[in-house]
């Protein structure tokens, strides 16, 4: 996967887009077509890197949402990876005011989400089991869908032969104001589940997910 994230950088058009397949990107021009801007969440799985090549085919304009990496000579790499088809990369911290802005302007925007990874354990407005092991979620995926009311898409990808893989869209909402709190957040990670126990060898194990599972707090247990 980092071999396969790092030839994007050199890899044609056209051969991303023999290798990376859609299996349904009608789901993302409807909602286009209903003038919905989306929250694409997805987890470390596959070559999730490959994702930006969506922008060939859609009309919404990308985002990725990202934290700044502490390495500056890699922070630059990845985000000419990720920008090199007309996706911006944004940080967390200007998240909100920069797509607040977009929607004052009626764009539509697509906003990817890696949300599988752990937020700092003091920070976590939420905690709930993930592969049986209770850990903290992020929830700035959730929440910003419902400050912005934007339709919430989960993209499964399913690796088909080496170097080659099918990426199908799943609506968890488009109404995300009518769920509860965090209900959106814990479909996600169910949805995640079922995705690594179908393949557990294309998770991105490495991100040490299950850190904090000895720092449950009270409330939360």
């Amino acid at each position: 996967m980092i071999v396969e994230a790092i030839k994007s950088l050199t890899i044609s058009k056209a051969e991303m887009q023999k290798r990376y397949k859609f299996s349904n990107v009608d789901l993302i021009n409807n909602l286009a077509k209903k003038q919905r801007s989306i929250v694409l969440m997805c987890a470390h799985y596959g070559s999730w890197e490959w994702i930006f090549i969506l922008q060939t085919y859609i009309k919404h304009k990308g985002y990725a949402i990202y934290k700044r990496l502490a390495n500056k000579h890699f922070d630059r790499l990845v985000k000419r990876i990720r920008a090199k088809y007309n996706s911006d990369l944004i940080t967390t911290k200007e998240t909100f005011t920069i797509l607040y802005e977009s929607k004052k302007k009626g764009e539509l925007t697509i906003n990817g989400f890696a949300s599988d990874q752990s937020p700092k354990a003091h920070k976590a407005f939420h905690w709930n089991d993930f592969m049986g092991i209770k850990v903290p979620m992020h929830t700035g995926a959730e929440m910003l869908a419902k400050r912005l009311d934007m339709a919430v898409v989960f993209f499964k990808v399913k690796r088909i032969k080496r170097g080659y893989y099918e990426t199908t869209f799943e609506t968890i909402t488009e109404q995300p104001n009518e769920f509860k709190d965090y209900e959106i957040t814990d479909i996600f990670f169910k949805l995640v589940e079922k995705q690594i126990l179908e393949a557990p060898q294309f998770y991105l194990w490495t991100h040490k997910r299950w850190k904090h599972r000895n720092k449950v707090p009270k409330e939360f247990q």
